[in-house]
């Protein structure tokens, strides 16, 4: 999550199928084993109470928190492929890719910090059973994604570009959400915030396809190269931790709400790089 990620789901019409970006782990898209036309999906059970971490559907099978997430996060998937397709595509695409790094650094860096006080608001919470499981998970993926800011300022040093001047204010909104839901809502909401950014990591080989398309030096494509490589093992990770948690409705609601909203974001900021030549919209 800091990086929380460079969030780039796919790529232009023109880029290979390898590489466009498959929301890693599906973020955005149920994972395989979901039922289907009434079969269940293995290993949950038809009756009897839903067991920790589970979420009923209709009222009938339960299913599993991270997939209740990943369901509910489906119907986000084209918007958000199509807003990344703008983003990727030929004409002016030097120019863009320049705009997007200095968009994503604010983002990437309120990582860490957005991490450690969601620890630190679970560490304030000693009888809430889940505090404890949720704040390690923070801190360790702070660790993980340490200096994943730095990258970005070497990608804008090769790319003979800095970082803004201005943060872009879909990026401060994406992250200003989340401070707000840590403070006055609960900690467990930053999980639907990573789920999106990290679901939604570079594709293998979009790094160089853009430094084909582009004519940029490979060294300006080290975030997209890094977090194609990681992000997909952070997500099974995230994924891990929710289940174990076993999230009751209401916070199941925060986490959901977290992730749609994130991805409405993220929606707005690839869009909004793809269709201004210059400033913000």
């Amino acid at each position: 999550m800091n990086a929380l990620a460079t969030a780039t789901t796919a790529t232009p019409d023109t880029a290979t199928p390898d590489a466009t970006a498959a929301p890693t782990a599906g973020a955005a898209t149920p994972a395989p084993g979901t039922a289907t036309a009434g079969t269940p999906a293995p290993g949950t059970a038809t009756t009897g109470t839903p067991a920790p971490g589970m979420a009923t559907t209709g009222g009938t099978a339960p299913v599993r928190a991270s997939l209740a997430l990943r369901t509910k996060l489906a119907p986000t998937a084209p918007v958000l492929r199509a807003a990344t397709a703008a983003l990727w595509r030929p004409d002016g695409l030097r120019p863009r890719y320049v705009r997007y790094l200095a968009a994503m650094h604010p983002l990437v860096r309120a990582s860490v910090p957005l991490l450690l006080r969601a620890a630190e608001r679970c560490a304030e919470r000693p009888d809430d059973p889940a505090a404890r499981l949720l704040a390690a998970y923070f801190l360790r993926h702070a660790e993980e994604e340490r200096d994943h800011d730095v990258w970005l300022l070497d990608d804008l040093a090769a790319a003979g570009a800095g970082p803004a001047a201005v943060p872009h204010p879909v990026a401060v909104e994406l992250a200003g959400a989340q401070y707000y839901r840590i403070e006055h809502e609960h900690p467990v909401a930053l999980l639907g915030y990573i789920a999106v950014l990290e679901g939604n990591a570079p594709g293998p080989r979009l790094a160089d396809h853009l430094a084909g398309a582009t004519g940029l030096p490979g060294r300006a494509f080290r975030t997209l190269r890094e977090h194609a490589a990681l992000d997909g093992g952070h997500l099974d990770d995230l994924y891990r931790v929710l289940d174990a948690l076993a999230p009751g409705p209401a916070r199941q609601t925060a986490v959901a709400v977290s992730a749609l909203h994130t991805a409405n974001l993220l929606t707005r900021l690839f869009l909004s790089l793809a269709e201004d030549p210059g400033g913000h919209r």
